[in-house]
This record gives C-alpha cells, sequence and structure tokens, in this order.
C-alpha cells in the first residue's frame, strides 16, 4: 500500500493470473484443432460449437483460410468438417474474404448424405453466390427427396431450399 499525503492509501493489485487486468503471453494457449462439434442428437436438432475456438478462427480472418482448407481437402470426419463449415459461415457473416474463392474445397462435399453438411454447405453456397454452388443443391434437393433421412433430428432441405430460392431470386433482381 502506498500512503498520500492526504491520509488515503492506494492499494496496487499484484500481477497474477486471478487479475483480470493482467494479460500474459506466458498464458498458456489452447490448440484449437476443431475438434469440439457435438452432432445434434434426439430432443436437440443442432450442432454445439465451442464458441472460444470458433471466435478465435474468426478473428484470425484470412490467415485462418489456409489451416480451414487444410482441414476441408483433408478430413473425413463429419463432426470436424461441420465445425469447420459452421467457423467460414461465421466468416462470412464477419465480412471475411476470400471464402468465394474456395469452391474446389467445398466441391468435395456435394454429394455428401450428411444433413449437417449440407446444411452448413448450403447456408455458404447462399451467401457467397458461387455460380458452381447451385448445381449441387438442386443435387443435394433431388437426392434428398428420392431418399429422405430416416435418423435426421432436422430436415435440411429447409436450409438447401432458402439457398436455391435465394439464387433465383438473385437472377431476377438484375
Amino acid at each position: 500500500m502506498f500512503k498520500l499525503d492526504t491520509k488515503e492509501e492506494i492499494m496496487v493489485q499484484p500481477i497474477s493470473h486471478a487479475n483480470p487486468y493482467y494479460h500474459s503471453t506466458t498464458l498458456q494457449r489452447r490448440n484449437y484443432a476443431c475438434t469440439s462439434c457435438i452432432l445434434p442428437t434426439y430432443g436437440r436438432n443442432y450442432c454445439i460449437f465451442d464458441k472460444e475456438e470458433v471466435d478465435y478462427f474468426v478473428k484470425q480472418r484470412e490467415q485462418a483460410l489456409p489451416y480451414l482448407t487444410n482441414i476441408l481437402a483433408n478430413s473425413n470426419n463429419e463432426p470436424q468438417v461441420t465445425e469447420v463449415l459452421h467457423i467460414m459461415d461465421k466468416m462470412l457473416d464477419n465480412g471475411v474474404k476470400g471464402i468465394d474463392k474456395l469452391y474446389p474445397y467445398f466441391a468435395r462435399f456435394n454429394s455428401t448424405k450428411s444433413p449437417n453438411i449440407q446444411s452448413y454447405l448450403s447456408g455458404i453456397y447462399r451467401k457467397t453466390q458461387i455460380p458452381e454452388g447451385f448445381g449441387p443443391l438442386v443435387k443435394m434437393l433431388v437426392q434428398n427427396s428420392l431418399n429422405p433421412f430416416k435418423n435426421s433430428f432436422f430436415d435440411p432441405n429447409e436450409e438447401i431450399g432458402g439457398a436455391i430460392l435465394s439464387y433465383v431470386s438473385d437472377k431476377f433482381r438484375k
């Protein structure tokens, strides 16, 4: 404690990890690998993601794209791919540039049977309006209509149909 001339005492906060005003670069950083996704289950028709992990990548903006596209290029893990697509969807909401150039990485999943991947992929195609994305959206909708999901906890056709309508309505506006 410091004493002032007016007999007031000032207490100085010690530097510690418990002090919320202390930011140290020596604190251990978490290693994110896009593995926090919990897929929908009976009674919960949505995915759960680690918000800190999603925010970490979204704040990286364009710098995170090479890491995320590497996952899309190499992973066959549905929760991991779903999480990467969710992160890219959030990046689009935050104005990250360059996601529209990643169609070759998204195209790998155009024939997927996963309702989770279909939903996020449709959202990305809707937001980017990638011309090559329209055909795969129609194919997904027809495929899902002919062979409906038996164990899906939600209907991905809602997102797919919305993306198709977005493509069509934008063509009539021009």
